[in-house]
C-alpha cells in the first residue's frame, strides 16, 4: 500500500511539472485541463433505525436521490464524496443506489473520488473497505492526492481507530511531505485538505474531533497555499475561520439532521443563520479565486437553490522554472 501511495503521488507531481513546462495551451491529461467546477458531498448514508430513535427523519433517502440527480445535471468535472457514503459499508444491499449514481457519473465523464467515513467501515471494517475500494479504485487507505487544474485536493482517512500504528506513522509522514511539496510546486495555486471527521463542529451529536485537530490541522495551518479544510460527519453546514484559514462542514447529503450547540461555548460560525437540512458544495475554479457555493435542497423538495456563496483568493502561478 505504501509503495502504491508513493507511486501515485509521484505521478501526480510529474504531471504537474509537465504542465508547468508545456507550451501554451498544452496540459497533461492527468490534471484535467478543462476543469472549472468540482463538487463535494458528504454523509449520503441511509438513516439507521437506531439513529431514528434520537433524531427526526425527513424523507432522507429521497433527499439523497435528489442531490445525486442535481449533481448529474450540474455535471462537475470531479466529485468528492467525503465519507459515510452508505450506512453500512460491508452490506452490498446498501450500495445499490450509490452504484447506480456512480455508473451515471462515469457515463457523464464525472470523475469520482471517495473517503472512508465511520459508517463505511462500521461492523465489518475489512469487508466494508473492500466494498469501498471496488467503487473508488484511486483510493489509498491512509490518504491520497488529486489535482484539478491548479488546485490540489489532499484526501485523508480520519478513522484513526481502524489504522494500525504503522499506518498512522505512514499517513503522517506522507501528509506532511505532500503539503511541503505542493506548497513549493509552481503550478499549484491552492490546496484543499479533506477528511470525514470535522476538526471543528458545534454538533451536539458528534462535536469536534480532537485527533484531527492534533494530526491534520497543524500542517494545514502552517502551509501557505493550504486554504480550505472540508469535512462532513456533522450533519450540518458550518463555516469557521481560524487565522484566515477556512474550515467547512458539509454533512448534508442525506443523513439525519443533527442539533447544534447554541450555548456560549459554541465556536463562532460564519454561517450561523444558514442551516439547510440537505445540501452539497460546488466549487468553481477561477484564475484568481475559488468560488464556493452551498447548493441546498428547497424545503418543499422541489429544486435546489445556490443559497450561500463566498470567494477565497488564490496565489498567482510562479513563472520560476
Amino acid at each position: 500500500m505504501a509503495a502504491r501511495q508513493k507511486i501515485f503521488t509521484r505521478l501526480i507531481f510529474a504531471a504537474a511539472l509537465f504542465c508547468n513546462h508545456a507550451a501554451d495551451g498544452q496540459t497533461s491529461p492527468a490534471i484535467h485541463p478543462s476543469a472549472t467546477e468540482i463538487a463535494f458531498v458528504s454523509d449520503t448514508q441511509q438513516p439507521m433505525w437506531e439513529e431514528e430513535l434520537f433524531l427526526r427523519s425527513d424523507h432522507n433517502t429521497k433527499a439523497t436521490a435528489l442531490i445525486f440527480s442535481d449533481i448529474l445535471r450540474q455535471k462537475p468535472t470531479a466529485l468528492y464524496l467525503l465519507g459515510d457514503i452508505v450506512a453500512l459499508g460491508y452490506k452490498r444491499s446498501k450500495w445499490v443506489t450509490v452504484d447506480s449514481f456512480l455508473s451515471k457519473c462515469h457515463r457523464e465523464g464525472i470523475r469520482t473520488f471517495g473517503l472512508l467515513g465511520n459508517h463505511d467501515v462500521m461492523g465489518e471494517p475489512k469487508k466494508g473497505t473492500r466494498n469501498f475500494q471496488k467503487r473508488f479504485p484511486d483510493h489509498v487507505y491512509t490518504g491520497y492526492l488529486s489535482i484539478i487544474d491548479s488546485i490540489a485536493i489532499v484526501l485523508l482517512n480520519s478513522n484513526f481507530s481502524k489504522l494500525s500504528s504503522a499506518d498512522q506513522r505512514r499517513q503522517q509522514a506522507w501528509y506532511d511531505s505532500t503539503l511541503r511539496n505542493l506548497d513549493s510546486a509552481p503550478r499549484i495555486k491552492g490546496i484543499i485538505v479533506a477528511c470525514h471527521h470535522a476538526p471543528y463542529s458545534n454538533s451536539r451529536i458528534v462535536g469536534s474531533s480532537q485527533p484531527v485537530q492534533e494530526r491534520f490541522v497543524p500542517a494545514f495551518m502552517n502551509t501557505g497555499k493550504a486554504l480550505l479544510f472540508i469535512t462532513g460527519h456533522s450533519h450540518n453546514f458550518e463555516y469557521f475561520k481560524i487565522r484566515e484559514k477556512t474550515f467547512l462542514v458539509i454533512g448534508g447529503g442525506g443523513g439525519l439532521h443533527q442539533p447544534l450547540d447554541t450555548s456560549q461555548r459554541r465556536r463562532p460560525d460564519l454561517a450561523a443563520t444558514y442551516k439547510p437540512e440537505f445540501h452539497y458544495l460546488k466549487l468553481d475554479i477561477f484564475p484568481d479565486r475559488l468560488r464556493l457555493t452551498s447548493r441546498s435542497l428547497n424545503k418543499d423538495f422541489r429544486g435546489f437553490t445556490d443559497s450561500f456563496s463566498f470567494d477565497i483568493g488564490l496565489q498567482p502561478v510562479s513563472n520560476h522554472k
